[in-house]
């Protein structure tokens, strides 16, 4: 026995195949008589056209594709991969980095777009981090201690950028951050004493991003790579 699936129960595009057949082998009635086995050249003509039809609305929605959602986005910033939403600029983007994802010596590069400054993005491998204009006040540590041993790449009044840098088996005395954007660029594992808190092992997956909480710690390169990452820590 031969079950017929309604066109309203089967996926979209089955649906519009079978509509499109269905309607390619019909028969038209003649006067209320029997049908006809012929068809002419219009109604060929017509039903190949219902077809292409057919195919054409289905190439639009295929071809279509959502935009990715962000890969971090709070109230002080939006980051998104390998698209730009803020490369025009626009009342919500405020001052942006671009940071290089991809291989080779351009890996951690970083490029910053004042606000209401168009741009061109890269090709591909990047991260875009649109600082928000209207931010609520950004969260401190209790002490700020400066952290030795990284290079300052952009230092403004609302945030700076930093590389973070740590040898394999060096450790970084007691220092203090406050909320800031964090992206891994090489693989390796950390060992970490929070004021506190107890102690804790971080592994560093390349091209993760977080948005870390204030804290005062000492850190401990335990992997076998040096720790590298580009932060975006705000001042206020």
């Amino acid at each position: 026995m031969i079950v017929s699936t309604p066109n309203s129960q089967l996926p979209p595009s089955q649906a519009l195949r079978r509509g499109s057949a269905e309607l390619a082998g019909s028969k038209p009635a003649s006067g209320g008589g029997p049908t006809s086995k012929e068809h002419g050249p219009g109604r060929r003509s017509w039903s190949a056209a219902a077809v292409l039809f057919g195919c054409w609305v289905l190439g639009v929605a295929s071809s279509g594709s959502a935009q990715a959602p962000p890969v971090l986005d709070n109230e002080h910033v939006r980051v998104t991969r390998n698209d730009a939403p803020c490369a025009k600029g626009g009342s919500e983007c405020g001052e942006r980095v671009v940071v290089s994802l991809g291989a080779g010596p351009q890996r951690g590069t970083i490029k910053l777009i004042p606000r209401d400054q168009p741009y061109t993005p890269p090709a591909r491998d990047y991260l875009e981090v649109a600082i928000k204009p209207k931010r609520p006040a950004i969260k401190s540590p209790p002490v700020i201690i400066p952290p030795d041993k990284n290079s300052v790449l952009y230092d403004g009044d609302d945030f700076f950028v930093f590389e973070e840098k740590l040898d394999p088996g060096d450790t970084r005395a007691r220092h203090s951050h406050r909320e800031r954007v964090v992206i891994v660029i090489n693989k390796t594992r950390l060992q970490q004493w929070p004021d506190g808190a107890p102690e804790l092992f971080r592994d560093q997956i390349p091209d993760d991003v977080r948005f870390n909480p204030p804290v005062v710690h000492v850190v401990k390169t335990v992997g076998n790579q040096s720790l590298r990452n580009i932060v975006i820590e705000f001042k206020r």
